[in-house]
């Protein structure tokens, strides 16, 4: 079952009076629960094509359908719903409150839910102690590395376990190490509850650990693999929107 529908999707920006292609004609389709992610050169347009799908921009033409809805008829705070019930960001930047702590931050996805105090406490210093953090959970964001930052981030985005992970370089500011448990954590997630993950990425070992890698070259698909099923062959296209399967994840 398809989650993520993209279709013919373009994304021009006005630079100075000139016209430059972020996206250009991009059709893919993620099914319900795919651990995949998005590759290619700064430039390539990853990050343009995941806030396009978390509908954090509007496509110049083409589609996105998310989970049933097509996001160009919706109005900016049916949007915000869909955010808030359905998807979960992490942002290169980190996007932290900077005057909440690091449990506040996690926990304040929950609040806009509705979720009663002590359970959202109880999620919030749950999944902070899962990504190494639960020493560190009245610290604010000033007071903690970028690396701590950026797994704070992480926390925030799943805390509520939503159908949809958008993770914008989510390993970028981190140790090997501490980037390899974060994608155990989201993997594990991934296969227990079902969530789906989009990351984009230039780092290798997220690459190697995606069950499909699309990769994106001046805003085209390049090339876009995906595991076969035991005993398929590996299949690989390499046209403006094609797709090919990886090489299982390794296990850790």
């Amino acid at each position: 079952m398809e989650i993520i529908t993209v279709n013919n999707v373009i994304k021009n920006y006005e630079n100075n009076g000139l016209t430059v292609a972020a996206v250009r004609g991009v059709t893919m389709h993620i099914g319900q629960g795919e651990f995949s992610a998005i590759a290619g050169p700064s430039g390539s347009g990853k990050t343009t094509l995941l806030n396009l799908i978390g509908g954090l921009d509007r496509p110049s033409s083409g589609s996105i359908t998310v989970d049933g809805m097509e996001l160009s008829g919706m109005s900016p705070k049916e949007l915000a719903d869909l955010r808030l019930r359905k998807i979960g960001f992490v942002f290169q930047a980190y996007n932290l409150i900077p005057v909440l702590t690091a449990r506040e931050n996690v926990e304040y996805i929950l609040l806009l839910q509705g979720v009663e105090r002590e359970e959202r406490e109880r999620r919030s210093v749950a999944i902070l102690t899962e990504v190494g953090l639960g020493s560190e959970i009245d610290r604010l964001p000033r007071e903690m590395s970028g690396g701590q930052q950026q797994r704070v981030a992480v926390a925030r985005a799943i805390v509520s376990e939503p159908s949809i992970v958008l993770a914008d370089e989510p390993t970028a500011n981190l140790d090997q190490k501490t980037g390899e448990a974060l994608i155990d954590l989201m993997h594990r997630l991934n296969k227990e509850k079902k969530i789906t993950f989009l990351f984009s990425t230039h780092d290798r070992m997220v690459m190697e650990r995606a069950e499909r890698l699309i990769r994106l070259t001046d805003g085209r698909i390049a090339q876009d693999r995906a595991e076969k099923p035991k005993g398929g062959k590996m299949k690989t296209k390499t046209s403006a929107n094609a797709g090919f399967k990886p090489r299982a994840a390794k296990k850790r």
